[in-house]
């Protein structure tokens, strides 16, 4: 019994002080936000209904997808709804797949015909305001083609926000991108390079179609000609935090997917995160990290 002890403990040690092989740095490791079975991981925010609150079921999962169906709406009602991942980012890339299907519900905004988006440097779900249609966040609006004329997608629309475009600080609410025009119900792919408040890039099918930077709180939620009234319009009942915060960058926050009158379907939901460890000597040291988080180094 006692040489069993000593084999025991002996092979426990040798277990313990066993190196842990330095991981491949050049492998790109992707962090799947989307299971293809269940919203596990998300958070629901529709305004005027309590956090989530998945209202006429309007977020679904089919086949893989993460669906925004309006089956059971009668009337949208101003109903904007957004998914939330539970975790924020601050340097990554994103990428996913898109694809508008099936008609317009009542009662949705004529602009908002085939328009949807992702929010990034988003405020939380549980943050928002009861009525708030659309969080404090930068947007990459996705837009689908209306059959002859053009219209870009992977535009950039800013609630609460603004940005510098062309080495101008500017209040524009939407910029366009450069991207091709996608009609039908094709599948898009986008992706999108987040770098803190230095710097994002839209990509669409590979083509960069969109660079700004320094994302940051604006004093109006969606134009300066009304004096900041907007916010109340737009449900942000809390404008109060928002407002003197004008001016402070973002540099941080969460990922959302819209939900805003069309139907539109989701999948490959994946991010890429670019802050890390990196010092070339440790075990977790990527090559494509761009922001150092070295208390993270594994020796």
């Amino acid at each position: 019994m006692k040489k069993v002890i000593v084999f025991a403990i002996a092979g426990l040690l040798l277990a313990c002080g066993e190196k842990t092989p330095q991981q491949d740095p050049n492998k790109e490791e992707w962090i799947a936000l989307f299971n293809g079975k269940d919203l596990s991981g998300w958070d629901i925010k529709i305004a005027n209904r309590p956090l989530n609150d998945n209202y006429k079921n309007t977020f679904q999962v089919k086949d893989s997808m993460l669906r925004v169906v309006y089956d059971e709406y009668e009337n949208f009602d101003d109903k904007y709804g957004h998914l939330y991942y539970e975790k924020p980012f601050s340097y990554y890339k994103i990428r996913f797949d898109y694809r508008f299907t099936g008609e317009q519900t009542p009662g949705g905004e004529a602009w908002n015909v085939r328009n949807s988006g992702v929010m990034l440097h988003s405020q939380s779900a549980e943050s928002n305001a009861f009525e708030q249609h659309f969080p404090v966040s930068i947007e990459v609006q996705l837009l689908g083609g209306l059959g002859e004329a053009k219209r870009t997608t992977a535009n950039l629309c800013t609630p609460g926000t603004a940005v510098v475009f062309n080495e101008v600080l500017d209040f524009t609410h939407c910029i366009n991108s450069s991207s091709k025009t996608y009609h039908g119900d094709q599948w898009v792919h986008t992706e999108t390079l987040v770098m803190g408040s230095e710097k994002v890039i839209h990509i669409v099918e590979n083509d960069t179609v969109l660079t700004y930077s320094q994302p940051q709180i604006d004093a109006s939620f969606i134009s300066k000609a009304n004096g900041g009234e907007d916010w109340e319009r737009m449900g942000v009942t809390n404008k109060e935090i928002w407002i003197p915060k004008a001016g402070n960058l973002i540099d941080t926050g969460y990922i959302a997917l819209q939900a805003e009158s069309h139907p539109i379907d989701f999948k490959n939901i994946e991010v890429l995160n670019l802050c890390g460890c990196m010092d070339s000597k440790a075990k977790n040291y990527k090559s494509y990290y761009l922001k150092a988080d070295n208390k993270s180094c594994i020796y």
